[in-house]
């Protein structure tokens, strides 16, 4: 019937069914609130499942930097992920193999409350913020990704962290089948990263979940990863599986394979050179072309008055 007469008959195709106006305004009330409900697409009341790319609800946090971000494409399609190839472009090209459903994350070693985390709880735990981070990469680059997720002290406190833990180590996935990386011997597999306990606990450090509003992509490190702003990228370990609090510095990947050119700590320096290049200078991508002269590189990636604190009276070119 035209949409000009003075009657209108409505199909029951096109009401809104009562589950489905229960879901949404529930949604707007979580959004409005700031509260992270899970996904735009996935939520209901059975909590399925959210499958990669789902929208999430979040609320903007003030911790972000006003910088504009970096492309989706350039986020997504030029990253390390070595477990997939060690090309910039074979984490897109390659991550389709990683399942990440079902998903699990054993948080264990000196904790009163040890506990396997589905991926799912991961997403309802706290809710989700959106945090625009500067993220440098220790080969010279830099971006500035729209990261979803918490601060990863709130998973910390759940578990009670005993006296003892001053370290946090996180393992990531290591799975032939799904990673045709791990044939290369570039690293000792699975990748290991770890963070001293007063850094992990620190409110800049994001337990991530996704990017750009929606659930992490694959060759993102989805379905969870953590983000630590201050550091060098190879510091936010991806795919992670397991996430243990020990009482020694845990040995990592890159420490382990190159001491002398990655040390445990990693913080954005700008005085400290890499072996074979300098740190003090960075290309932003997408904004920076090859004519265009790179930008200066700020101490701890500009989060200085944030973190430096963490590390008054180290050596920082000792403690590297």
């Amino acid at each position: 019937m035209s949409r000009n007469s003075s009657t209108q008959v409505i199909r029951p195709s096109e009401i809104t069914p009562q589950r489905v106006f229960e879901k949404r305004r529930a949604i707007l009330r979580a959004a409005a609130a700031g509260v992270a409900y899970g996904s735009l697409e996935w939520a209901n009341a059975q909590g399925s499942a959210a499958p990669a790319g789902s929208k999430l609800v979040t609320a903007r946090s003030t911790l972000s930097t006003m910088e504009r971000p970096t492309s989706h494409a350039d986020v997504t399609g030029y990253n390390n992920f070595y477990e997939f190839g060690t090309d910039k472009e074979d984490p897109a090209r390659h991550a389709h193999t990683l399942r990440i459903r079902p998903w699990t994350v054993a948080v264990e070693g000196e904790v009163n409350r040890p506990k396997v985390f589905d991926i799912d709880e991961l997403l309802r735990l706290a809710p989700l913020e959106e945090r625009v981070y500067r993220m440098r990469c220790v080969e010279g680059w830099s971006m500035v990704i729209p990261w979803v997720g918490y601060s990863l002290s709130e998973l910390i406190r759940r578990v009670e962290p005993r006296g003892n833990a001053k370290y946090v180590e996180f393992v990531t996935l290591a799975d032939r089948r799904q990673m045709p990386g791990l044939s290369s011997p570039v690293l000792e597999w699975p990748y290991v990263e770890g963070l001293r306990i007063d850094e992990a606990n620190h409110r800049l450090t994001l337990l991530t979940l996704g990017l750009y509003g929606e659930t992490l992509p694959k060759q993102n490190g989805a379905p969870v990863r953590v983000v630590v702003p201050w550091k060098y990228g190879f510091k936010s370990g991806k795919s992670i599986v397991r996430i243990r609090f020990v009482e020694k510095q845990p040995v990592t990947s890159w420490n382990r394979s190159a001491p002398y050119e990655y040390g445990f700590y990693s913080n954005v320096n700008p005085e400290v050179d890499h072996p074979r290049w300098s740190q003090a200078r960075e290309r932003r991508i997408g904004e920076d072309g090859f004519l265009t002269p790179k930008r200066a590189t700020l101490m701890f990636n500009g989060y200085a008055d944030e973190v430096a604190s963490l590390y008054a009276g180290m050596d920082l070119r000792k403690q590297f």
